[in-house]
């Protein structure tokens, strides 16, 4: 009976062994090209930097939203649709950084007729970037895949041939830089209160100076 257990234990740590070496050859050998393909496929979505966009437009079907960056740097963006306001630079940049950084997943070739799928036939939103030079792109988003990990988009849809379609599949996270409540697109009265008293503070401190120099 002992001598019998033993082998028992002997054979359940022998198919162990094997099961585990499987498990190895394929994930880390066989699986690698596949892990190296699918890492290449990923590509940035537009190729322009964040400091080159001078106004972003979102098109929904509720509403419109624009924003225009200021000629000063420093005074962040300006909303001017469905208002003229001073914009949330975070909430703005936000977007920013995903369409200057942003990757697509995969690419995936279709024709018009498939639009309708990825619900690219009727966008639920289209993005339009300008940049410096007026150079003007845009990204129409629609549904999100699956898992709703990413949302199915094209880049610039009116350029392409319809028998020759690219759809992307680009970071959920453009669903929430683009579903916002209105408020989260202005600058709060806190936010500008504080610029406001940061401004006079500073144009007190450039006066006093001034009067320091005549005095001396």
């Amino acid at each position: 009976m002992p001598i019998l257990k033993l082998q028992r234990t002997t054979l359940i740590l022998f198919i162990s062994a094997i099961l585990l070496g499987s498990f190895v050859y394929f994930y880390e050998i066989k699986g690698a090209p596949q892990r190296e393909a699918a890492k290449s496929t990923k590509q940035p979505i537009f190729a322009f930097e964040e400091n080159e966009i001078q106004s972003v437009i979102i098109y929904t079907d509720d509403e419109t939203l624009q924003f225009d960056r200021f000629s000063n740097p420093e005074l962040g963006w300006q909303m001017k649709k469905p208002k003229n306001t001073l914009a949330n630079d975070a909430a703005v940049s936000f977007l920013l950084n995903l369409l200057a950084k942003g990757e697509s997943d995969r690419t995936i070739s279709a024709t018009a007729d498939k639009l309708k799928e990825y619900g690219l036939d009727q966008p639920s939103a289209t993005i339009e970037v300008e940049l410096e030079g007026e150079k003007v792109y845009k990204l129409a988003l629609g549904k999100p895949d699956f898992n709703e990990s990413f949302l199915y988009a094209q880049v610039d849809p009116s350029k392409q041939k319809s028998e020759e379609l690219s759809v992307l599949l680009v970071p959920i996270d453009f669903k929430y830089a683009i579903n916002r409540p209105m408020s989260e697109w202005e600058e709060s009265k806190e936010d500008t209160e504080d610029s406001e008293e940061s401004t006079t503070d500073e144009e007190s401190l450039d006066t006093e100076k001034e009067s320091s120099d005549t005095e001396e």
